[in-house]
């Protein structure tokens, strides 16, 4: 969908596209997605179902990790924070999962010889991920 005389429009509207098909198809996709995902996190408790959704985030978006644990029922707001707080701590340890993650990548090419080695980021991350996930772990809700 291009409209020549407002480019920018066009570029707009192709990235909100984008944006909507992606959450479109994880409503529906990861709605039938319940059976099998409700007894597995609602066996979890709080630490496990924390390292599990920061590992998985590695691999995953982390829209996808925190929409399909509300598929399950009965979570407690402590393990919906277990979710939330492991797919933002996991948020560094990939490029793809995350969008702001090939924005910075944009960025600081410049300073890379070729690319970003995928095992030299999620070495890179992996500390102060641990930090923050201990802070999180640690502190807890206030």
């Amino acid at each position: 969908m291009t409209l020549k005389c407002f480019p920018l429009i066009s570029i707009l509207l192709g990235v909100v596209l984008l944006v909507g098909f992606f959450l479109a198809g994880l409503v529906i996709h990861g709605g039938v997605q319940g059976w099998w995902i409700a007894p597995v996190l609602g066996s979890l408790s709080e630490v496990p179902l924390m390292l599990g959704a920061t590992i998985l985030t590695a691999f995953n978006d982390n829209a996808a990790i925190t929409y399909l644990s509300t598929l399950v029922p009965g979570f407690t707001d402590s393990l919906k924070y277990a979710v939330v707080v492991g797919a933002v701590t996991g948020g560094g340890l990939t490029i793809i999962a995350n969008a702001p993650n090939p924005a910075g990548q944009s960025i600081l090419k410049r300073h890379f010889d070729d690319a970003i080695s995928p095992l030299g980021l999620l070495t890179a991350a992996l500390m102060p991920t641990m930090i923050i996930w201990l802070c999180f772990a640690l502190l807890g809700r206030s």
